[in-house]
């Protein structure tokens, strides 16, 4: 009789082992996503809305279909936890890691913050990855960053079939009063590591706030159609506008004005908060480089001074000066940022919002 009781405990023991080992996936699509401008896109995983596809430049439109700054929010109970995406364009570039690019970031709600759970690892354009297992079985809350610099065609959540999976419980991010960036390629996330290290998404984390990105590699150019997009957000707390790296001087002096009086007609009372362009580290050396966003930086504060003194008491300024540290240590190539650069800028731009809505800028 103990013979059979302990092959029975055996048998079952194996079989559990088995469910347990079963992955069921879930289409993302059913779940909540955050980080969009409008839900009036083209399909789901991109940034810009379909009316702008006639209407903006190319280059820019095609970094609309980036995924930087979305994420998808779902609560399980499952011990473990897999995604399956594919990515429009296997992009590949030589300054910054696959998993930044098209990979995915995977985070969980842990008493008062979000928790690093861990990354999903790309291998190409189609991709299946077990991102975490063995956990406890017990309901948490997830927020799935998706890649900064590829599109996003399909995705899907796996999880044990013995769990469960369903829209999150809880309102973090909070969704109703989102700020929005406006930038370049280090706007966009240029060069993470991973999706939850882009200076954006660590603000999304750091607040608890939906914080929409619209950096666009090499285009933030103070296209006036992204401000006519932004404005139409008049339940955005904030637009910080990050966009000096891609614009030259005559472009800065001639279309900084038009872009922020397009966000203010329509959002009379909204903070504004310009950003300079960090001082690129290899400046140090390359004096016609430190010449020339030096000169940028000039503009831009006598842009700023030129609407400040027009009599707008919402609208504030953040210099350079340690946004990156100074020690020359936060780029991969003088220019777009490491996961070190990225905190630190974060860091810098966090205190400055929270100055800002405490009113003690």
């Amino acid at each position: 009789m103990k013979k059979i009781n302990l092959i029975l405990a055996c048998i079952l023991y194996l079989v559990s082992s088995q469910i347990h080992a079963q992955t069921v996936y879930y289409e993302a699509d059913q779940f909540q996503l955050i980080g969009k401008t409008s839900e009036e896109t083209e399909t789901r995983y991109e940034r810009l809305p379909a009316y702008l596809k006639e209407k903006c430049r190319p280059p820019l439109w095609n970094l609309g279909k980036n995924t930087s700054g979305l994420a998808i929010r779902f609560r399980t109970n499952s011990r473990a936890i897999s995604a399956k995406w594919e990515v429009a364009g296997n992009n590949h570039m030589n300054h910054m890691t696959d998993t930044g690019i098209k990979g995915v970031d995977l985070y969980a709600w842990e008493k008062d913050h979000w928790q690093p759970v861990k990354a999903g690892l790309p291998t190409g354009k189609t991709n299946e990855q077990a991102i975490i297992s063995n956990m406890t079985p017990q309901e948490r809350e997830y927020l799935m960053f998706l890649p900064l610099y590829d599109g996003v065609i399909s995705l899907s959540i796996g999880i044990d079939s013995t769990a469960y999976i369903k829209n999150p419980a809880l309102p973090y991010p909070d969704t109703t009063r989102p700020i929005l960036v406006y930038g370049t390629s280090i706007t966009q996330g240029g060069c993470a590591s991973r999706p939850g290290m882009s200076y954006t998404n660590i603000l999304t984390r750091k607040l608890n706030r939906e914080v929409i990105n619209l950096g666009f590699s090499g285009n933030g150019q103070l296209d006036y159609e992204i401000a006519e997009l932004m404005a139409t957000r008049q339940d955005a707390s904030m637009f910080i506008l990050d966009f000096i790296p891609n614009v030259n001087a005559a472009q800065l002096t001639k279309k900084t004005e038009t872009f922020f009086n397009i966000l203010r007609k329509a959002n009379p009372n909204t903070s504004i908060l310009f950003v300079e362009t960090i001082i690129f580290p290899h400046s140090f050396y390359d004096k016609k480089t430190y010449e020339t966003i030096t000169e940028k930086n000039r503009l831009l504060k006598k842009e700023y001074e030129k609407i400040k003194q027009g009599g707008d008491k919402n609208i504030y300024y953040l210099a350079c000066d340690d946004l990156i540290g100074n020690d020359g240590e936060a780029t991969v190539d003088g220019i777009h940022l490491t996961d070190t650069g990225l905190a630190r800028m974060a860091e810098i731009i966090l205190k400055a919002i929270n100055r800002i809505e405490n009113k003690k800028y």
